[in-house]
Order: structure tokens, then sequence, then C-alpha cells
């Protein structure tokens, strides 16, 4: 599973980083993670506003910082989740 976290740095953004990468770990799920700050690389995902979480290319939440409960629901999706 590919994690990206698309922000400036701001504090929200390294939340949800941080948040994100805990709850993977926690859950064993085989992960890699990447930040985006580059603006031409947030902006082509088509993200207007960000902390932006992108799981497998794909932008699931975009604007704000989805709870504990919902970032562990899309991390076992199975469509998304890929398991040690």
């Amino acid at each position: 599973m590919k994690i990206q976290v698309l922000g400036s740095g701001c504090e929200k953004c390294n939340r949800l980083a941080e948040t994100v990468v805990s709850l993977a770990r926690e859950l064993q799920i085989k992960h890699s993670f990447e930040k985006v700050s580059d603006i031409s690389q947030i902006i082509a995902t088509g993200v207007i506003s960000t902390p932006a979480l992108v799981i497998d290319g794909e932008v699931l939440f975009s604007g704000q910082v989805p709870s504990n409960e919902e970032i562990k629901k899309l991390l076992q999706q199975p469509s998304v989740s890929c398991f040690i």
C-alpha cells in the first residue's frame, strides 16, 4: 500500500502524517509512506485544499484531518490494504 499525505507542512498536515503511519503500523499493514509538500505535485493530483490523504493513488480526504476511526476503516478496506 502506498500512503501519501499532501500538504505544506502545517500542523494539520504533520498530525495527519504521524497518525496515518502510526495506525498503519498498529494494524500491521505493509506500506510505503511519502509526504508531498511540492505545490506542483499537489496540484497535479487535483487537490485544492490540504491536508490530503492519498492511498494507492486515490485521494480519500482533502481539506481536513479524518478521525482515527475513519483512517483505520480506509486502511483496512480490502481494495486498498495489503497485510504482512
